[in-house]
């Protein structure tokens, strides 16, 4: 399965490289990120023994990379729990498809997994920043519009299925034409671009 490892390795280093040049004019890409990706596909892919733990381990060297020498920030802090919680819970619904990833459960798994990290992450940001009333009109407010000055965070969770989605596809699609290139059974013993 090194195919699966070198993508693992490729779409952090994006991850990385675009929060590195994340700037202004690459506004549209924020939260195009394969994290969600990731979590799920490794969990649905790669052997048992690491997949859970191996697609975790590094996105967290990628949050410390850009934590530590790009955002210079803490590498943890309770913002970050969240996040690892809703990972945690995409790789557990990634680690159910094991044997029968198909394309649309995968596709499926994946808005779902959007979803998960969206309600996980910005219920967090409601609950530890200041800037939200911690009340029901609050929760929505971390759910809908976020805080002045910022964009929607409708308009994160848009991104978030775009990356989402494009990264489930990308892994699932190279992992398929390797197998079927060497002339082996698709990851997991199942066609993972059969149809639904």
């Amino acid at each position: 399965m090194p195919a699966a490892f070198l993508l693992l390795f490729v779409v952090v280093i994006y991850r990385v490289v675009s929060g590195f040049a994340g700037s202004a004019d690459l506004a549209w890409l924020h939260n195009v990120a394969p994290l969600a990706a990731v979590a799920l596909c490794g969990a649905a892919f790669l052997p048992r023994r690491i997949a859970f733990p191996l697609p975790l381990l590094m996105l967290f060297l990628s949050d410390a990379a850009l934590n530590l020498f790009h955002y210079h920030q803490p590498l943890l802090t309770v913002e970050i729990l969240p996040r690892y919680l809703a990972l945690a819970l995409i790789a557990a619904l990634g680690y159910t498809l094991r044997g029968h990833a198909r394309i649309g459960t995968l596709l499926a798994a994946s808005i779902a997994g959007s979803l998960i990290f969206y309600v996980i992450s910005n219920t967090g940001s409601w609950l530890y920043e200041p800037g939200y009333a911690k009340t029901f009109a609050g929760w929505l407010q971390a759910l809908t519009i976020g805080q002045p000055g910022f964009p929607p965070t409708w308009w994160f969770l848009r991104n978030t299925l775009l990356g989402d989605l494009f990264f489930t596809l990308l892994f699932t699609a190279c992992l398929t034409m390797q197998a079927r290139k060497e002339g082996s059974p698709a990851p997991s013993g199942a066609d993972a671009l059969a149809p639904w």
